[in-house]
């Protein structure tokens, strides 16, 4: 369910159900922090009233005297215990929302990584990284800011609109009523501001996404700019990027700094005329006011109206928050594609047979790349995939680790239908050496021993040694504790492959897939690579996709697809005498062709 910018705020707020009890004790401390601090008005006023013989009948009745000096003393220690209470509050409030709210950024975080987990492969291909770092990362860390000091300032403004607005009315309801005057101006000017600036901030946000991905691809890539010498042309690129996100700050900065002037007018407006309309009932011997509470209006009004300026800013951040809200729930409330059936099988291991009958496949329900594929693996068979580029190939690798649903057909494992089996427990069994090698930072012992839960050092150096890999990290000073850097980069093609492959050897599912498992290495390695793959896959089913011909030579069998279509299935003998494409293929590869 993907959710609208409108509710995107309510959501924020159910999902903090676990937080409720904290909120409501901060939201507590909060109120009681404003509430004193709007008291000093109050104290002023009736020190004034006290040294002038006017003190309040119920300050007298607590004192037990109407002596002026008595009452200021007391005064005095009221207001050293009130400002002592709201420093208290203050910190509690501070604390509270603080921790809650980083609370709230780390649960978020996990949750918001966990569902991008759950995505279907087909999510990254459509979606930039940097859109998706960006969700991750700045909209989670703008919800925590929100909650740390805008929404506090919310509430603080609405207890100050409220005390003060009782106090006022208590004091003097024909003055109170004129203060508010410029109220209504304040909050309808606030909500047009809101209306015009809420679009903007959505298009800060979407071009914070563009710039991210533009700057993660060109990092990325900075070989390949410097090898085609494209400095120039990519800076041009980050530069409209970023032109782009300038313009769209600018446009949002124009509503923003003409807010806060024409606000304060307003409100200058109203302060003066309450001064000038009490000053005159005073002059004129109006026995309803007196000197304190006109002085406790003029500090009250502006406790009252002046933080009303602040509306333009916390309207900003809560229209920050909202498109950052928006695109966070939208991720978490947006189900993957590829889901686990009600009651999916878990199987600890599977023997190996596969059928695929009568698949069809296609990106996007656009031209089908699979079409009618059938065929049935043994347990234990080596079966090779060859053919041209774009025959498919690769696809069937996806379709077989269910990295994306068929269209129609079914696909089966030992009976099971792949849509039955739980996903967790269909990729458990399969061990994937792909061309697309990826590497985590970090040692070559982590790499090799990625996803295995303590994985001893011995098994570690076997699989190494099986892939072809031991002697070259022998080599290296710090051996398996050698870093491998950012996605392997001090690491060549092939030894990243070999690395792969161990990784893929450790792992000892039952099912083996290598996707063009030595299209990096020499000749040489290859063979070595060829002898060991034999040895492992004893016993095992295993898929082996190569443009390398030589490395499927000696499989059991061997399929051959054009156009997503299986045209020619034998042993590598019955197809050289056939004389088809794989002929054809073999001939070109060996200088025959």
């Amino acid at each position: 369910m993907a959710t609208s910018q409108i509710s995107s705020m309510i959501l924020l707020f159910r999902y903090m159900k676990p937080f409720y009890n904290k909120l409501a004790v901060n939201i507590g401390f909060s109120i009681g922090n404003k509430v004193l601090d709007l008291m000093p008005p109050l104290l002023v006023a009736w020190v004034i009233d006290s040294v002038s013989g006017n003190a309040p009948l119920w300050i007298q009745q607590l004192v037990g005297t109407d002596n002026p000096w008595h009452l200021a003393l007391f005064l005095s220690f009221l207001a050293v215990l009130i400002f002592g209470l709201e420093s208290i509050f203050q910190w509690a409030y501070q604390l509270g929302f603080q921790t809650m709210a980083q609370e709230l950024q780390h649960k978020l975080r996990i949750d918001t990584y966990e569902q991008l987990q759950k995505r279907e492969t087909a999510f990254f291909e459509d979606h930039r990284l940097g859109n998706t770092m960006a969700i991750v990362n700045d909209d989670v860390n703008q919800l925590e800011r929100f909650l740390n000091t805008a929404f506090n300032e919310l509430v603080q403004l609405g207890v100050t609109v409220v005390f003060a607005s009782a106090i006022m009315m208590a004091t003097s309801l024909p003055l109170a009523m004129f203060s508010v005057v410029p109220i209504p101006i304040v909050v309808l000017g606030s909500l047009y501001y809101q209306q015009k600036i809420s679009p903007k901030y959505a298009a800060i946000r979407d071009r914070v996404g563009a710039i991210n991905s533009r700057l993660e691809n060109n990092i990325s890539g900075m070989a390949v700019i410097k090898s085609f010498t494209a400095e120039a042309f990519e800076l041009q690129r980050v530069k409209e990027e970023s032109e782009a996100y300038l313009q769209a700050n600018l446009a949002a900065i124009k509503w923003n700094t003409l807010y806060v002037p024409v606000i304060r007018m307003a409100i200058a407006f109203g302060f003066a005329g309450v001064l000038l309309l009490g000053s005159y009932w005073i002059l004129n011997g109006a026995d309803f006011l007196s000197i304190g509470q006109l002085v406790l209006f003029s500090m009250m009004i502006q406790r009252l109206l002046w933080p009303l300026t602040r509306l333009g800013a916390m309207i900003d951040d809560f229209e920050r928050a909202k498109a950052s809200a928006n695109r966070v729930f939208n991720l978490l409330h947006t189900e993957s594609t590829i889901q686990d059936s009600e009651k999916p099988e878990v199987i600890d291991r599977l023997s190996g047979d596969i059928i695929f009958e009568d698949v069809c496949f296609s990106y996007n329900h656009s031209t089908p790349v699979l079409k009618d594929i059938s065929f049935h693996i043994k347990p234990g068979e080596t079966v090779g995939i060859a053919g041209k580029t774009g025959s498919g190939k690769t696809s069937l690798v996806k379709c077989l680790l269910r990295l994306y649903e068929c269209q129609s057909g079914r696909i089966s494992f030992d009976d099971f239908s792949i849509k039955d089996i739980a996903l967790n427990s269909l990729r458990r069994n399969i061990s994937l050496v792909s061309q697309d090698i990826y590497l985590f930072h970090g040692t070559v012992f982590d790499n090799i021993a990625y996803g295995i839960d303590n994985a001893s050092k011995d098994s570690v150096v076997e699989a190494a040694k099986l892939a072809e890999l031991h002697e070259f990290i022998q080599s290296s000073p710090n051996g398996y504790d050698s870093i491998v850097g950012e996605k392997g980069i001090k690491l060549s093609g092939g030894q990243r492959q070999r690395l792969s492959i161990a990784r893929a050897i450790l792992k000892n599912a039952p099912i083996m897939i290598f996707d063009e498992a030595t299209s990096s290495v020499d000749t040489e390695t290859e063979r070595a690579i060829q002898a060991n793959i034999q040895l492992l896959t004893a016993g095992k089913t295993a898929l082996v996709i190569a443009h390398r011909l030589s490395t499927i030579k000696k499989a059991d069998r061997i399929l051959v697809l054009e156009e997503g279509l299986i045209i020619e299935d034998g042993t590598h003998d019955l197809l050289l005498k056939t004389g088809g494409v794989y002929a054809d293929l073999w001939a070109i590869q060996v200088g025959e062709g």
